[in-house]
């Protein structure tokens, strides 16, 4: 049944709601403050009424947000295969490209009797520490007892060269990088085939130096070793033409020479500039004495 009031009542009604919930409010604040245990009681049964509601919708509130985590997850997939595609066909292209070089690599190989170079033998070292000394920018390796490392040795990472070892221990060795000041390697930029010299300077980004009149670097253009001065084999990766805002030509290095953990000592057989072991004449039987 239906009570049905008249606009007067219902106007009175409105206004007395809001003083009523504010009395209300005060009420329950007054009650929590004078008896303490009992608004604890009051708040953790109200807490297990609701327990249950909160328990069924939990389930159904799951299922949405796994569902529209589905979905976000599917058009993500979506894309992603569709660039997939895009860099497989890529792939394919370039893996023709390679195939036929390699099989026209070959052939010229077999006709002018190529005889390939001996592959180097390397040693794996761990560092252990910046090794500081007279080098603002070296690292000191650690090696085994009777290990074969020599001066004038080679050091790369998996991704570049990394520097060369300038002194050798019984256990250790100390090994000179390609960013440090001391640092002058010969270079070649891969697109003009030109010869420069690689400067360290004791920052990230070596310069570069002495490029011939007319064949200046190209920015984004790959640096390599030459062999010129006999202290490098040619082609190892060095690092990547960068010029700063002063136009002065620097390489971002392949290798990650601030992260380095693991590199391989390769001993190519150039000594360059590392000066021999000075070892004692033998003195012969009948020379004369002083």
């Amino acid at each position: 049944m239906l009570i049905r009031l008249s606009i007067p009542a219902r106007q009175a009604l409105a206004k007395l709601t809001l003083p009523v919930l504010a009395a209300a409010s005060v009420g329950l604040m007054l009650l929590g403050k004078a008896d303490a245990v009992l608004a604890d009681r009051a708040r953790l049964a109200f807490a297990d009424a609701l327990a249950p509601i909160y328990l069924a919708l939990a389930g159904p509130l799951a299922g949405v947000r796994h569902a529209a985590g589905g979905l976000a997850e599917l058009l993500t997939l979506r894309a992603e295969n569709a660039r997939l595609r895009e860099e497989n066909d890529r792939l394919r292209e370039w893996q023709g490209v390679a195939l036929a070089l390699d099989a026209e690599n070959r052939a010229l190989k077999t006709n002018l009797n190529w005889v390939p170079e001996p592959a180097p033998s390397f040693v794996t070292a761990r560092v252990v520490a910046d090794a500081g000394g007279v080098y603002a920018r070296a690292a000191l390796l650690a090696l085994g007892p009777n290990h074969p490392v020599t001066k004038g040795q080679i050091a790369l990472d998996a991704f570049g060269l990394v520097g060369r070892i300038t002194e050798v221990g019984a256990r250790s060795a100390r090994l000179l990088l390609i960013t440090d000041i001391n640092s002058r390697i010969p270079v070649t930029l891969e697109h003009s085939r030109a010869h420069a010299i690689l400067a360290g300077n004791n920052t990230a980004r070596p310069r570069l130096l002495f490029w011939p009149e007319g064949s200046p670097p190209i920015e984004g253009e790959r640096v390599v070793t030459s062999a010129q001065a006999g202290v490098f084999p040619p082609n190892l990766p060095v690092g990547v033409v960068h010029y700063t805002a002063s136009h002065v030509p620097e390489v971002d290095p392949e290798a990650q020479l601030d992260r380095l953990e693991i590199v391989r000592v390769f001993d190519y057989g150039f000594r360059g500039i590392a000066q021999p072991e000075h070892r004692p004449r033998p003195v012969a039987e009948n020379a004369p004495r002083s």
